[in-house]
């Protein structure tokens, strides 16, 4: 497996953690028990992982050869729950090219 699929796919899978416990346990503690130092930390973690996410997506994207609609809607699996984890799996599912082959 390539390396920046391999390390894409890592961080996706952290960044979907990041933004569920953003959504369901940092905004619940914040607003139930008015706790908002839970909501800073979270979402700073969240958001350098979505800066990550973007950035070997790019690194993904380039390296695979995958069309821009692809591209797209990968990176828009990014802003809904859950979805970074259906990519991790299609994209343990696919093929990927190899980095040394001129396809």
């Amino acid at each position: 497996m390539s390396s920046s699929i391999s390390i894409f796919r890592k961080v996706a899978v952290a960044e979907g953690i990041s933004y569920l416990l953003l959504l369901f346990v940092a905004m619940p503690i914040k607003y139930l028990l008015h706790y908002d130092k839970v909501v800073k930390y979270t979402g700073w973690a969240h958001g350098l992982l979505f800066v990550l996410y973007a950035a070997t997506l790019v690194l993904a994207w380039q390296e695979q050869k995958w069309k821009f609609g692809k591209a797209v809607l990968i990176f828009l699996a990014s802003l809904l729950p859950f979805a970074p984890f259906v990519v991790d799996k299609k994209l343990k599912d696919e093929r990927p090219l190899d980095a040394n082959t001129n396809i």
